[in-house]
Formats: structure tokens, sequence, C-alpha cells
């Protein structure tokens, strides 16, 4: 008589089973690395935000921020580095943005795609990588020596709108594609011609990306020291640009701004540089924090407008 066959209690292992707990586990493991890069990241920088308000007391006030820079701690300030930091961004917005957004939407509307377009969007792609100082160098070459435009705010602005052209360029591509071929379809449907068509369909329902892209490249270019210190920026000035010193001057002689592109200039990144590094002494230590905070104010204070014009938008988004 033969032995039954012996049954095996344990079934058999299924091999998708493992492999989908094995994608599970994965899925998970990544979750947990990218949480935890965040929250290092989140507490890093509240640890610095917080060194620096403790650092920055006792020096954070009224005349620290309408006074101008002295070699002395206690009577040192910031009024200059202020109004060239405004200017400096407004002058950069002004020129960047309109020359950025028209040659998005050229690239992407009108430009036939060719090997030139290609090699061009290429070009604008590798720009947005390249270091700070290489654009400085570039601008003392060509509008410092080469312009004899000289060491003054417009020379300044034309270099930081060519450091940031290529981000706001991408975004503004970027922006132009996520609008609906439909929308561009209905519009010539109607009779409306293709500038008609970009200027009240497209443009404004890509108002969000392309803002999104200004906030990107207003913050890389308001932190900038580089380019500044190769161009010739000085780090002790008497005087503001245009000798406006405050907004109801502005508004009394807005006639001074004519002579704002034309003037001498610092900024308060470079400031907080000479803070640090070149006058290195422990009384300077809490005017750096001080004029880091300052930054940080007008930094959200530019993105915030940046923002508010995004969702102003945004809203009106019916697709």
């Amino acid at each position: 008589m033969s032995e039954p066959p012996i049954v095996s209690i344990n079934p058999p292992i299924n091999e998708p089973v493992m492999r989908l707990k094995m994608r599970h586990f994965t899925s998970g493991a990544f979750q947990v690395l990218c949480s935890l890069s965040a929250w290092v990241g989140i507490v890093a920088l509240t640890v610095m935000l917080i060194v620096i308000f403790q650092m920055s007391k006792g020096s954070l006030d009224w005349k620290f921020l309408t006074s101008f820079d002295s070699a002395s701690p206690n009577r040192t300030g910031i009024l200059v580095g202020i109004w060239g930091t405004f200017w400096l961004m407004m002058m950069t917005s002004c020129i960047a943005i309109p020359v950025g957004v028209a040659a998005a939407v050229y690239l992407e509307e009108y430009a036939r795609k060719t090997w030139l377009t290609s090699l061009i969007q290429l070009n604008i792609s590798n720009l947005a990588g390249v270091p700070s100082i290489v654009y400085g160098m570039l601008g003392l070459t060509i509008f410092v020596r080469y312009m004899q435009m000289g060491n003054n705010l417009l020379s300044a602005s034309l270099t930081l709108s060519i450091l940031i052209l290529p981000i706001i360029i991408i975004s503004t591509q970027e922006a132009l594609r996520s609008v609906p071929q439909s929308i561009r379809h209905a519009s010539l449907a109607l009779g409306a011609t293709k500038w008609q068509t970009i200027w009240s369909q497209v443009l404004p329902a890509s108002v969000p990306g392309i803002m999104t892209g200004v906030i990107l490249s207003v913050s890389r270019a308001i932190g900038e020291s580089a380019p500044l210190i190769v161009l010739g920026a000085v780090t002790y000035i008497g005087q503001t640009p245009g000798k406006i010193e405050t907004i109801p001057q502005l508004i009394q002689n807005p006639a001074a701004i004519a002579q704002v592109p034309t003037s001498s200039y610092t900024v308060l990144p470079l400031q907080i540089y000479n803070y640090a590094a070149l006058q290195a002494k422990s009384a300077f230590r809490h005017e750096a924090a001080a004029a880091i905070i300052v930054l940080l104010v007008i930094l959200l204070l530019m993105s915030s407008i940046a923002i508010f014009i995004r969702h102003r938008f945004q809203k009106n988004l019916k697709w």
C-alpha cells in the first residue's frame, strides 16, 4: 500500500503580493524621508531666525532705519541701503519683467520650432544656473566699461535684469503652456486675431504662473551681492540715490527720480556683508542681524504684492 502524499501546511508565497508589499514599504519610506527633510529645513530656518532676532535686540529701532552709515555702531544706520535696495529692485523689475514675458510669448506663441529656437531654449535653461559672479563680470565689461555708463544704479539694474531673465522666461513659458488650447481655439473661432487672443485670453490666464516666476527671480536678485561688488557698488556712501530720503520728499520733488539711475548706491546685502565680514568686530554683529531682518521684511513685502496679484487673477480663472 502506497503512502499518502505529503501536503504542505504553509501556503506557497504569492510573489505578486510580496512585490506589492515592497512597493508600499518603499513608498512609505520615501514619504518619511521627504517629511524628515522638510522638518530639518524648517527647524534649521526657525533656529536661525530666533538667533537673528535675539541678536538684533537693542539695534533695530527707528534711528537705525533713518540714519546714515557710520563707523560707530551706536550711530550707524541703513537708510542709504534701504533706498538703494528699493530703487534697484524697482528698476530691475521694470526692465526684466516686460522683456522676459515678451521673450517667452514670442518663443512659445510665435517662433517656429527650428534648430535655432531649440538652441536658444537650451541656452536659456543653461543660463538659469550660471553663477551670479559671471553676470557681474559681464555687466562690468558691457555696461560699465564698453558703454561707459559708470558705477551707478542703471548699470546695476541692467546686470541684475540679465541675471533674472532666464528664470522669468522659463516660468512664463510654463505658464503659457498650462493654458488649455481650447481657449485659443475658441477665441480664434470668434474672429479674434492671434495677438488679441494672447493679450485678452492667454496672458490673463497665465498671470498666476508668471507671478510665481517673478517672486522667485526678485527673491534671488534682492539678495545678490557678488555682481554688485564686481560692478563697483560702494559699502559706504553719504547720500541716498537722487538725495531722496523720505516719501514726502519724493512726492514734493518727483523730478528727483530722474537723477536716481545715475546715482551712486549701496544696498542692504553689501551693508550686511560690511558689518559681518569687513568690520568683524563684536560691536557690529547686532547691526548685521538688524539689517538682515529689514532685508527679510522688504523681501516679504515685495513677494506679498506678487502673491496678491497672483491670487487676484487666479480667482477669475474658470477653466
